[in-house]
């Protein structure tokens, strides 16, 4: 199976990364079931990277229907250890405009209908989310994205609702009464399994409209989003490519070792079946404990 140290979750309008070489198409099966799709494994400038598009190919997947804990499990298999995620985005502020990126650092979560964790059936794990994205990798993030002269936003509060229903007005002006950046619907529960991986995550989020609050706007429509997408996807692109090749080639960051002090079920009480499903996430912690 080749190997990438980077992976690239691609949101709407975000279907490849350009420039790679050495390409191969993986299909991969794991203890949670299938990916989104086959993962396109290459190189760019000499560094592994693993592309996934989370919605799958012709993006067939709703927000609730990806698969969020094949698609990090899959990743950590390839030896992923810095993931870096495109999500598309409606703005609570004015000053963060349709065509911007921002680059977010905290997140509210109004799912209810996902998986949102690899810790269940026997086996009891509480990851430090605190801050639920990798400050490293967001900081080479938001560096890449004034050297390419976008638009960017250094740290914000995205909420992650359902879907895939846009909001409605009441529900928009309470979450801009939180003092809430931004609103899309996919960085949970992918942020939280990928802490449990020990993966560093960090969100391109890119906006494309003003949500539902701003009625001096037309609604939020596909069309509208999907001509505005195209112009951030070229930019997170280049972004994309910056980035990975200042990705620290080692890691001194919360994600590096976010389980050394999760897991709370004693060793003999994981139940065998969970321990070989989890083999890849927690065995170097239960080496010796049988």
């Amino acid at each position: 199976m080749p190997q990438a140290k980077i992976g690239v979750i691609g949101g709407t309008g975000l279907y490849g990364v350009e420039g790679l070489t050495d390409i191969e198409e993986v299909d991969i099966n794991t203890p949670f079931g299938q990916p989104s799709n086959r993962i396109i494994v290459g190189r760019l400038e000499g560094l592994g990277i693993a592309f996934l598009p989370r919605h799958g190919k012709g993006h067939h997947l709703s927000p609730t229907e990806v698969p969020y804990q094949a698609n990090i499990y899959a990743l950590k298999l390839l030896g992923v250890e810095h993931i870096i995620a495109t999500n598309s985005v409606g703005s609570f502020k004015e000053e963060i405009k349709p065509g911007d990126l921002l680059i977010p650092d905290q997140l509210i979560d109004r799912t209810r209908s996902r998986i949102n964790t690899f810790f269940t059936e026997g086996i009891v794990g509480h990851i430090p989310f605190g801050d639920p994205f990798c400050p490293v990798l967001s900081q080479t993030l938001y560096e890449a994205a004034q050297e390419v002269g976008a638009s960017a936003h250094n740290g914000g509060t995205y909420v992650v609702m359902e879907g895939p229903a846009f909001s409605t007005r009441a529900e928009s002006r309470l979450y801009r009464s939180w003092g809430a950046d931004v609103i899309g619907m996919t960085a949970l529960p992918e942020a939280k399994l990928a802490r449990e991986a020990e993966i560093c995550y960090a969100v391109i989020a890119c906006v494309t409209d003003y949500d539902s609050w701003h009625e001096r706007r037309e609604p939020v429509t596909v069309d509208v989003i999907l001509n505005i997408q195209r112009h951030n996807v070229d930019t997170a692109r280049q972004m994309i490519k910056l980035a990975a090749a200042r990705v620290p080639k080692e890691r001194h960051c919360i994600c590096a070792d976010a389980l050394s002090t999760a897991l709370v079920t004693a060793p003999e009480y994981i139940p065998a079946e969970q321990r070989q499903k989890l083999e890849l996430l927690i065995g170097k912690y239960l080496k010796g404990d049988k």
